[in-house]
């Protein structure tokens, strides 16, 4: 059982950073591909973990969201956390690709996660359920996909919600504005800093099976069948 334990806390860290780091780096190189060099010049286009770390949304609302739980004598909450987001130039993104350049900036990281979600789905059905009789290498393999699965696909939701400092508030922001709504575009400006807020109010309220696991499910069911 403590091998079990060991597997499951090492494959979900493992996989949550690999979800959220590479969510950020995201960010970042299709800015870079329209001539934002803000990232890359901060060194954050880099896979070194240390960079990306966010001592809130890497370290202490994973530990939250998995401990207290336990604590209180419930299952072990699933994995969720942020990484330092990149730092991005939006104007030179517009300047040089317009808003439909920006809005794939928003969206970079969300389909990096959905990406990823999928070929760990495709992996997972390749495999077989692990036994007794496995080794400790294939029973890690298996668990540590399932955790990049969950994982990529929660992350992947949760940002396409419309929540000020998010990707799908971000990208509504940019399509509002090439559409000139404006007053659309000043209102998720506006209200950026009431994000955190809302985030807490979804995750520890029952609004979080509405928003978030309803349509994990319904996206885990299309992918395992």
């Amino acid at each position: 059982m403590e091998s079990i334990d060991f597997i499951k806390i090492v494959s979900a860290v493992l996989a949550l950073a690999i979800a959220i780091i590479g969510h950020e780096i995201m960010h970042g190189w299709v800015a870079y591909r329209y001539g934002d060099l803000t990232a890359k010049n901060a060194g954050r286009l880099s896979i070194n973990p240390l960079v990306h770390v966010d001592l809130v949304g890497t370290i202490l609302v994973p530990l939250s969201m998995y401990f207290i739980p336990i604590l209180l004598g419930a299952e072990s909450g699933l994995l969720f956390g942020w990484a330092k987001p990149v730092p991005i130039n939006t104007a030179t993104v517009i300047r040089n690709g317009g808003y439909n350049a920006a809005m794939q900036v928003d969206l970079a990281g969300i389909v990096y996660n959905f990406t990823l979600g999928a070929l760990a789905s495709v992996a997972l059905m390749a495999m077989s359920a692990p036994t007794t009789a496995d080794t400790f290498l294939y029973l890690f393999s298996y668990v540590f996909m399932y955790q990049l699965l969950i994982i990529n696909i929660v992350l992947g939701v949760f940002n396409l919600l419309p929540i000020p400092q998010f990707d799908g508030a971000h990208f509504i922001m940019h399509l509002a504005l090439k559409h000139k709504v404006n007053s659309v575009a000043e209102f998720i400006y506006k209200n950026e800093r009431y994000g955190i807020f809302i985030v807490l109010l979804v995750l520890m309220t029952p609004l979080k099976d509405y928003l978030l696991f309803m349509p994990v499910q319904t996206i885990l069911h299309l992918l395992l069948g």
